[in-house]
């Protein structure tokens, strides 16, 4: 609690507690003090928050339906419609959870709202405006005054608290005795021990306990700000800076936009260039291929033409279409016949073979070097042809 700073509006003035601070408020009507302000500020070393006069707000705790929750700040307003006396309309509803369907609201005037912001605008960085009730210590069991002049805050409980005129504070502590009966402790912070406790209804004198000090010295005695019930929600929540963020940077936005543009003309110019060369080894590809291979159908003239170079090789399974091509026209031209077509199954490693010879013996002939040749040849069919004959082989290794 030590490294939190409050800034407070007392008797129509702004005034602030830097962290530790134990000589009481100071006065931001002095121009160092401002200057100490905006520093801590422009620091971002403390948290520096805003304690929303008690007297300007009213806190409230609410139990809501589990469908209610994710609607619940719209809806608000509309639920607490009939315990508050003034139009919904001018009002600000925060809140904050304090348990899976148990929420603490604070409601303040829009009117308050607007001034609050006006007399902090030159100290910009304020994030959070949290209910002066909620940063006075508090446990079970107690409740927490804290008396400046005529006026007086007091929290009862975890979400409960208001703020008064002094005169006002003994009939305000009577009703809160008949609504939640007696507190086992009164804690009570002020200057003048004995003008503070007469405050106290005389029923509740034996319960009492005074303290010299004010909301900021009870405030270091506090564990932690729970809740943390920030005002600064919905219209008012806290807007990121991005037109003085603009300011700072748009000339160097500029320059980047300006430098994205000319990469990207650049690549564009690359990619037109790229294409075209694309396009240019497509169709050269494509030519070759049709050098190779005038007819057919084409789709992918490198994968074919691997396929075909993978054919015409031979693997590890066949001879290849070479080999066996230098193989059979051999026995052919020692036969004295001639090849007139050849099929080449490149799977199953067999060739189909058309072939003329002069005449049934010179085809048996011809059948027979292919044996002698480590072939095994087929008569599939055969037929004269004028004065040759014509003979239809499947042709393959020999198993």
């Amino acid at each position: 609690m030590r490294e939190v700073a409050v800034i407070r509006s007392l008797q129509g003035r702004l005034a602030w507690y830097p962290p530790g601070s134990s000589d009481g408020p100071r006065w931001l009507d002095d121009d160092a003090e401002q200057s100490a302000l905006r520093a801590a500020l422009a620091q971002r070393k403390l948290t520096i928050l805003f304690a929303v006069p008690a007297a300007d707000l009213r806190l409230l705790t609410l139990q809501i339906a589990p469908e209610e929750r994710r609607h619940l700040a719209k809806s608000l307003p509309f639920t607490l419609e009939e315990e508050l006396a003034e139009d919904i309309a001018g009002l600000h509803f925060a809140h904050v959870a304090l348990g899976d369907l148990d929420y603490a609201v604070a409601v303040c005037s829009q009117q308050h709202m607007q001034q609050f912001a006006a007399e902090l605008a030159p100290y910009p960085g304020v994030g959070k405006w949290l209910p002066e009730p909620l940063l006075l210590p508090w446990q079970k069991g107690e409740w927490c005054v804290v008396v400046e002049g005529d006026t007086a805050i007091v929290r009862s409980g975890p979400c409960a608290g208001f703020g008064a005129e002094c005169n006002m504070l003994p009939l305000l502590l009577d009703a809160l005795h008949a609504q939640s009966g007696a507190p086992d402790l009164i804690v009570i912070y002020g200057q003048d021990q004995q003008a503070d406790t007469a405050w106290v209804p005389a029923h509740l004198h034996d319960r009492v306990q005074w303290r010299k000090g004010d909301l900021y010295t009870a405030m270091l005695l506090a564990k932690d700000l729970e809740p943390q019930l920030n005002l600064l929600q919905g219209e008012w929540a806290v807007r990121l800076p991005l037109r003085r963020w603009w300011q700072q940077w748009r000339s160097v936005a500029a320059l980047f936009a300006a430098a994205l543009l000319v990469h990207m003309f650049a690549s564009w110019m690359d990619y037109r260039h790229l294409q075209a060369e694309n396009l240019a080894l497509r169709a050269a590809v494509e030519q070759t291929y049709r050098q190779a291979i005038p007819r057919g159908a084409l789709v992918d003239a490198e994968k074919q033409l691997r396929r075909q170079l993978d054919t015409l090789s031979g693997t590890a399974t066949s001879s290849g279409f070479v080999s066996m091509v230098a193989r059979v026209g051999k026995v052919v031209t020692e036969g004295k016949g001639s090849i007139v077509s050849i099929n080449y199954n490149d799977k199953a490693a067999e060739m189909r073979l058309n072939l003329l010879a002069a005449s049934y013996d010179a085809v048996e002939q011809i059948r027979a070097g292919f044996a002698a040749n480590g072939l095994q040849a087929t008569l599939e069919n055969s037929s004269a042809q004028g004065d040759q004959v014509r003979a239809r082989l499947r042709i393959g290794e020999r198993s």
